[in-house]
């Protein structure tokens, strides 16, 4: 069956209570960085705002953030570090359009069916099976390769297996990925294994340990370190293979995240959180597939920046956000942190991206 997109049922502003809804109070920012009494905080859903009598539909929107009416009368989604003195913030704590501000969560509801109340096996965990969670995948990648912004979130896991390593590079040039957001330990140990054939001294694959191996991803720092970029590195000593190398010769933007654990780090990682954040969010913000592999903190931080939806050319449509691991409390988690609007995936990263490859690429 080919792939249908999640129609989007838009609310109904021509009754009540939309009609007869006051205009959205705001009310201006006094210090930089400091939202105003009673803001609204945004969430992961479409969220409308009546502005001078329209009701405005938040584009580009992120959870924990406040809504900002700008000089043309639109609606901006704004971190708290990122307001400025006279910005005007929405406020209001009700959601039911009562005070011009409206959450809607219904907005990809399909029709609903027979649902038993009581049910086994409800949740989603090491037993349940992903066949149908695969299929639908996909199809979905198939129609995002040419109609949408994919984001891959990459925990170096990825990289430490020889199949995983070449799947992944497969897919990005194969058009499957239109954005990387990962940290140090991810480019590091991927281009360890370009030059050493290991990932954090171990064989990628055959996995035994290799003398000396435990040296390999700090010479591999070291050595990129003696080049301004890491692009200056792939050039400089012919890296061939590898996601970071696939990136490259796609021309595909990498976004690589510092931590207080890291070595090095390498040339190009955002050292500063909130730049990092920011860098991220540039990608976010056009992102309508997200993929998290095997990297809890990062996923949980990229979910935490993605709505439910986006807007694409006046249209919305599905955010469809992926959270792929071994661990069933990993991929929960993200869930737990608002992010509601996950499909889960417990299995081992190596197998998921081999498998994904052998079905897109062949």
């Amino acid at each position: 069956m080919p792939f249908e997109m999640v129609k989007y049922n838009e609310p109904d502003f021509d009754r009540e209570p939309f009609i007869s809804s006051p205009d959205a109070a705001v009310r201006a920012v006094v210090r930089n960085g400091v939202a105003p009494d009673n803001f609204h905080s945004t969430t992961i859903f479409p969220e409308y705002f009546k502005i001078n009598g329209r009701w405005l539909l938040a584009q580009q929107s992120r959870m924990d953030c406040v809504a900002v009416v700008n000089s043309d009368s639109c609606v901006e989604i704004k971190e708290f570090r990122r307001l400025e003195v006279g910005d005007k913030v929405i406020v209001g704590r009700s959601e039911d359009a009562s005070e011009g501000i409206f959450v809607y969560t219904n907005g990809f509801k399909q029709a609903a069916g027979s649902e038993e109340i009581f049910a086994f096996r409800t949740g989603r965990s090491r037993e349940t099976s992903y066949s149908r969670d695969y299929d639908r995948l996909y199809d979905i990648l198939k129609y995002e390769k040419e109609h949408g912004y994919i984001v891959w979130v990459l925990g170096p896991a990825a990289v430490f297996d020889h199949d995983s390593r070449t799947a992944l590079a497969s897919l990005i040039d194969n058009g499957y990925a239109h954005a990387i957001l990962a940290g140090n330990a991810l480019a590091t140990h991927d281009m360890e294994g370009a030059i050493f054939r290991t990932a954090l001294g171990q064989d990628i694959y055959t996995q035994a340990s290799i003398p000396n191996g435990h040296y390999h991803h700090l010479e591999l720092i070291n050595r990129v370190r003696k080049y301004d970029t890491i692009a200056d590195f792939l050039v400089g000593e012919k890296v061939k293979d590898g996601v970071i190398h696939a990136c490259y010769r796609n021309n595909i933007p990498f976004v690589l995240t510092g931590s207080i654990r890291d070595d090095g780090p390498l040339p190009g990682v955002f050292a500063n959180v909130y730049e990092g954040q920011d860098a991220m969010r540039k990608h976010i913000r056009r992102a309508t597939t997200v993929l998290g592999l095997a990297t809890q903190l990062h996923s949980i931080a990229t979910g935490n920046m993605t709505p439910s939806y986006q807007a694409v050319d006046g249209v919305v449509r599905p955010v469809f956000i992926y959270n792929v691991d071994i661990s069933e409390f990993a991929v929960n988690k993200l869930r737990d942190r608002g992010t509601t609007e996950v499909t889960s995936i417990v299995t081992n990263i190596q197998d998921f991206l081999v498998n994904l490859s052998r079905n897109l690429t062949k």
